[in-house]
């Protein structure tokens, strides 16, 4: 039992950031975008999973899976085209707090 005995050192300590590095806008809509299209999956997947989604009922494992796939591209296509208009009210909301 001692050969697998676990011993915990001390952690070398960081060194503080003099500054954190500047936001980049594109990165910020970039992200913005990418949880809007996050939640439009989710929303798809949960219609759909309750039983009177989109698609209807019934499927394997495979169409399930091709399902999921054109989910995720539909809700990506929808956030670039603008979406619901929450990615612009993230971005804007980040970008405020610089």
């Amino acid at each position: 039992m001692d050969e697998f005995a676990i011993t915990l050192g001390p952690r070398p300590m960081r060194q503080a950031a003099a500054e954190p590095p500047p936001d980049n806008p594109a990165k910020i809509a970039d992200a913005a975008r990418q949880f809007e299209a996050l939640l439009l999956t989710q929303i798809l997947r949960s219609e759909r999973e309750s039983g009177n989604g989109w698609l209807g009922s019934g499927g394997d494992s495979a169409s399930d899976c091709a399902t999921d796939f054109a989910e995720q591209q539909f809700s990506v296509l929808l956030a670039r085209q603008g979406g619901l208009g929450l990615a612009h009210l993230i971005a804007a909301g980040l970008k405020s707090r610089r």
